[in-house]
C-alpha cells in the first residue's frame, strides 16, 4: 500500500506557495502521493461565500517542479465542466514536467449548484454522467497522438493530432470516483485504473463497503494491467495507532492507496505542515 497527502484547494490552504511547500516537505518525509480536490468556489459546501481558492492544476504544476518521485494529480477534477481536449493538453503536459508521475482523478463533481448551475452549466447527474464518459473517451482517442475523430452527444472532435503524448504508457492512470452506495461510478471505474469510493458526511468509506466495491469491479473489469482502490480519512480525534490500524484493514482488503485528509473544516495551514512532516502511517 502506498500512502497520500489529499488536500482542498481553499481556505487556509488556498495559496500556491503553500501547496508547493506541502508537496516538497510530503517528499521529504516519506508520502508517496500528492493529490488536491478541484474546485471553483466555495458556496455550496458550508455557506461560505468568497472564500479563496487557488487551482489545483497550476498549483500542480508547481509542485511537479518541486519534486522528483511524490505521484500528484487532481483529485477530483469534474470533467463535465471543462473541455475535454483542454484537459488532455494539460494532462499531458503536466506528465511531461513530472517526468510521468500524473494521475488524472475523475468525477461528476459536487456541489451542483454552485459548480454548474451557478455558471450556466447543467446540474443534471445524467447529462454531467454523459459529459464525463464522452471526455474520457476523448482525452484516451487524443493522449495515442495518432490522428483522432469522436461524435458524441455533447462533444465533437475532427482529426486531431495531440502530439506529443503523455510520458506514461498506455495512459495517464485514471481514477474514477463515486458516491457510495450507488454502482453506477464503480462500473465506470472498473473500465479505467482505479476506483475512489467517497461517501456524503464521512471522511471515508467503511472497510466493508470498500470490500464490496473491490468485488463488484472485479466482475466488470475486463481491461488489462493494474487497478488501484483507494481510499483513508482522517476522522476526529482518531489516534495515529487507530488510524494505522484502519489502513491495516483496508490493506488486507485490497486497497492500493491510503489517503491523509488534511486541511478539511477550516484547519490551519501550520496544522497540515506538522501533520505532513509526520509521515504516512507506518506499519
Amino acid at each position: 500500500m502506498r500512502f497520500g497527502v489529499y488536500l482542498p484547494n481553499f481556505g487556509d490552504h488556498a495559496e500556491p506557495g503553500r501547496i508547493v511547500t506541502l508537496a516538497r516537505e510530503a517528499e521529504e518525509a516519506g508520502w508517496d502521493g500528492f493529490f488536491l480536490w478541484d474546485h471553483l468556489q466555495r458556496a455550496g459546501f458550508r455557506g461560505e461565500q468568497g472564500a479563496a481558492l487557488v487551482d489545483p492544476w497550476i498549483a500542480l504544476a508547481g509542485a511537479a517542479v518541486a519534486t522528483e518521485r511524490l505521484r500528484l494529480g487532481p483529485l477530483v477534477t469534474p470533467l463535465a465542466r471543462r473541455r475535454p481536449w483542454v484537459i488532455a493538453r494539460q494532462a499531458a503536459s503536466l506528465d511531461h514536467l513530472s517526468g510521468g508521475r500524473l494521475v488524472l482523478g475523475v468525477g461528476l463533481g459536487s456541489p451542483p449548484d454552485a459548480e454548474f448551475a451557478a455558471f450556466g452549466e447543467s446540474p443534471d447527474p445524467r447529462v454531467r454522467g454523459e459529459k464525463l464518459d464522452e471526455s474520457l473517451a476523448i482525452l484516451d482517442g487524443l493522449w495515442r497522438g495518432q490522428p483522432f475523430s469522436f461524435e458524441g452527444e455533447h462533444y465533437r472532435v475532427d482529426e486531431a493530432h495531440f502530439a506529443p503524448p503523455p510520458l506514461q504508457k498506455p495512459r495517464i492512470p485514471i481514477w474514477v470516483a463515486g458516491l457510495c452506495p450507488g454502482t453506477r461510478p464503480f462500473e465506470r471505474a472498473a473500465r479505467w485504473d482505479g476506483a475512489f469510493p467517497l461517501q456524503h458526511g464521512a471522511p471515508a468509506v467503511t472497510a466493508e463497503q470498500l470490500a464490496d466495491i473491490r468485488s463488484f469491479v472485479a466482475t466488470r473489469r475486463s481491461a488489462p494491467g493494474p487497478f488501484d482502490l483507494v481510499t483513508g480519512g482522517r476522522l476526529p480525534d482518531e489516534t495515529a495507532r487507530a488510524r494505522r490500524e484502519r489502513a491495516e484493514a483496508v490493506r488486507e482488503i485490497g486497497a492500493t492507496w491510503w489517503l491523509e485528509w488534511m486541511g478539511v473544516d477550516g484547519a490551519p495551514f501550520a496544522e497540515t505542515l506538522l501533520i505532513v512532516r509526520a509521515g504516512p502511517p507506518r506499519f
